[in-house]
């Protein structure tokens, strides 16, 4: 019997035209790089029978609202050409948000409060591959100064027996090389109209992901709703130059905004435009005080408007 090696390991995606419907992701086509990959591939609700016998032992159990959970990272890069979608792209569409494109000019992901999208993911393990169908899930995307800015997706989806599939071999495309979160590389910075020096940047779209599976009904994974919030540390300024403390125990919102990458086809603009500060911290770094800025990100009364996520 061959072993099965762990580090030789495929992730596919692709987005479902019906949802639950597996629209046959390719190595050719559908291949994204990742990091931090791992697979909870039998997730299940332990239903115990709980037998009354006249000797001791154990009652068999079943399992019941099986589903798997798939979590990784990938680099905050765009697709290397202004106007196409990165790579990972399905995967956005499947965290509830909208793709707006703009030939050979941008792509702009924002939140959405229904019809939402659900991918198609394939998981492979040097010759096992599971296939996770009607899959959405939640994303969260963080930078610190000298590392590379990633996004982490926890994804679920429908159980669907593993079976032994020949490894594909993987074309990967759309997603250029990422660059280092640092000074050059990340611009344009600014918190509540402040051009602050930023340290690392957090946001957690926080969505409310849920399996349900009902008589009579399908086999759904939904997003029930989101709770966006994040933390961005920066250089504490003087009261004069910002007054963050006023802003925070004020009502007003505000922008936050940065751009990471400066050449066409992999820049990254993100934005939360109606940020609300919460309880500020005081830290150290070199001898030097941090500001720490929780925010949570509200939309206006247009809806669906709390954040945006540009590549051009």
């Amino acid at each position: 019997m061959a072993s099965v090696l762990t580090r030789r390991r495929l992730l596919l995606a692709k987005i479902e035209s019906t949802y639950g419907t597996d629209p046959t992701p390719s190595g050719a086509s559908n291949a994204i790089l990742v990091r931090n990959l791992d697979i909870q591939p039998l997730v299940a609700d332990t239903v115990n029978r709980d037998l009354v016998r006249p000797y001791m032992g154990q009652a068999d159990q079943l399992l019941a609202q099986t589903r798997v959970e798939v979590t990784f990272e990938v680099e905050l890069a765009g697709s290397g050409t202004a106007g196409t979608a990165p790579a990972y792209g399905p995967l956005l569409r499947s965290c509830g948000l909208s793709e707006t494109v703009v030939a050979d000019t941008s792509v702009t992901y924002a939140p959405e409060s229904s019809g939402f999208e659900s991918t198609t993911i394939y998981y492979h393990q040097d010759g096992i591959r599971h296939k996770v169908t009607g899959c959405r899930g939640s994303f969260e995307l963080s930078g610190e100064v000298g590392g590379i800015p990633v996004i982490s997706f926890s994804m679920t989806g429908i159980y669907n027996s593993p079976t032994d599939e020949t490894l594909p071999t993987p074309t990967y495309s759309n997603q250029a090389t990422p660059l280092l979160f640092k000074q050059g590389n990340t611009t344009s910075f600014s918190a509540f109209g402040f051009s602050g020096v930023m340290q690392s940047y957090n946001f957690n779209i926080a969505n409310s992901v849920i399996y349900r599976e009902l008589v009579g009904g399908s086999k759904e994974i939904l997003v029930v709703d989101r709770a966006p919030s994040g933390t961005v540390v920066i250089e504490a300024p003087t009261i004069t130059d910002k007054d963050f403390f006023t802003v925070a125990t004020g009502t007003s919102t505000g922008s936050i905004t940065f751009q990471h990458g400066s050449t066409g086809g992999n820049i990254v603009t993100m934005t939360t435009a109606q940020s609300d500060l919460g309880n500020l911290t005081y830290s150290d770094q070199d001898g030097i005080q941090m500001l720490n800025m929780p925010f949570i990100a509200v939309p206006t009364n247009s809806g669906n408007d709390e954040l945006s996520l540009s590549y051009t």
